[in-house]
């Protein structure tokens, strides 16, 4: 596979750059004939562009030069229009759960792709820990799609991702503070963790925003309450993952690491693409943040008086972020990490957690009514139902819940 080199890729004038009406809008993909991952491809550059443009609106409210603020504009615009286009690949006849499996495709096959390859054990350990909690969600919305349209989950991912529990989303809900987490070092950090941890926190917010915007949208109340509970364990992980990027970086430099990210995930998705039409959008928006990337580093250079390469630190950005299965590397990291938490920013096994665990008692006030993702499964074919029966994922649900009746006395419900 091809390499990506920023400092080689040729870029687009941004003059040229701006879209009509018609070329933004394109025809969408047959949900009956696209490849599953055509589908997350798409996904994930709707949500890397989202982030694009909401990082960019909340750096120029805080940076004090007119120049940068006019250059993020310009970019920003551009951006807009990318993000409008990916997202509106998208079919009308696809439905909202429909979408949503798509959603948990690439959180579970990114983010084994992206833990495969990344050089920082704390944040690999970071990403191995969340992959089992996006595996899990996969399942559950399997169940609800069974349920609600009768529909069979491996129609969506063609076999390329397995559907069965991970780590169980009951037991997945944790009190604030067990979302933090340790930051790379700015001058140290390997770049491929970098763009890791801006793919990844990028990925995760938008599939956040995704299910609080759209599971109001069901009349049902189990699947209104599903989206709510497997929201918050999004928001969840896009805390623990925004908290990894290290706060010393320069709002430019942050600026332009996020649009170095860009080109460097449209060249991936171009040098893997199989739809020729969708490939070519891919490759026509590399040169576009090509040229946005080379701004910034303009920007960098005249207003903080420092060279991108300095902080690139490499001629080359590798591996590549592809969509391929990942079931047996899931499936190790099921077999070595199930019944692991978080607690004073590391990882421990349940059994090790302290009595007075902040979220043993948040888990009781937040379960306390009942569990959409426990519920659900009840409410699914045999077929589905009886993967949740799995001896593995009974004992974690038993220890935790005997680990909560353990620390009751040591961490008040109220």
């Amino acid at each position: 596979m091809a390499q990506f080199r920023p400092f080689e890729m040729e870029g687009m004038p941004i003059e040229e750059q701006p879209m009509n009406w018609k070329d933004m809008v394109p025809m969408p993909y047959d949900k009956k004939a696209v490849d599953a991952y055509t589908r997350t491809r798409i996904i994930l550059m709707n949500g890397i562009e989202n982030n694009a443009v909401l990082t960019s609106h909340a750096i120029e409210r805080m940076h004090p030069d007119p120049e940068v603020k006019k250059s993020m504009a310009l970019m920003r615009r551009i951006d807009s229009q990318q993000q409008e286009l990916v997202n509106w690949l998208n079919p009308a006849d696809q439905s909202i759960i429909e979408t949503t499996l798509g959603y948990e495709q690439v959180a579970v096959d990114l983010t084994a792709n992206l833990a495969q390859n990344e050089p920082d054990p704390y944040v690999k350990q970071t990403l191995d820990f969340a992959l089992l909690e996006d595996f899990d969600h996969l399942y559950r919305y399997s169940c609800l799609y069974d349920y609600i349209e009768g529909g069979d989950p491996e129609v969506i991912v063609q076999g390329k991702t397995e559907v069965k529990p991970g780590r169980p989303t009951s037991i997945e809900h944790r009190h604030p503070f067990d979302s933090m987490r340790k930051h790379y070092d700015k001058d140290t950090a390997d770049i491929k963790t970098k763009m890791n941890y801006i793919t990844i926190t990028a990925a995760e917010q938008q599939t956040m925003l995704y299910y609080r915007s759209h599971g109001f949208m069901y009349p049902d109340d189990i699947a209104r309450q599903l989206y709510a509970e497997i929201a918050e364990i999004e928001e969840q992980h896009v805390t623990q993952y925004g908290l990894l990027g290290d706060p010393n970086e320069t709002m430019l430099e942050k600026l332009a690491m996020m649009e170095l990210n860009e080109a460097y995930l449209y060249y991936s998705c171009a040098e893997t693409e199989s739809d020729p039409r969708i490939k070519g959008i891919w490759e026509k928006f590399m040169k576009m943040e090509v040229t946005h990337f080379n701004e910034c580093a303009r920007l960098i250079k005249k207003i903080e008086g420092r060279d991108i390469q300095d902080l690139v630190k490499a001629d080359v950005i590798e591996p590549l972020v592809v969509f391929e299965q990942n079931k047996d590397y899931v499936n190790s990291v099921i077999d070595g990490q199930l019944d692991l938490a978080p607690n004073n920013m590391e990882f421990m096994r349940m059994r090790d957690l302290p009595d007075d665990w902040a979220s043993f008692g948040y888990l009781r006030v937040m379960n306390a009514k009942g569990v959409p993702s426990e519920e659900i499964v009840g409410k699914a074919g045999p077929n589905l139902a009886e993967r949740d029966q799995m001896e593995n994922i009974r004992r974690v649900k038993q220890e935790m819940a005997r680990r909560v009746e353990k620390g009751m006395a040591a961490v008040p419900a109220r």
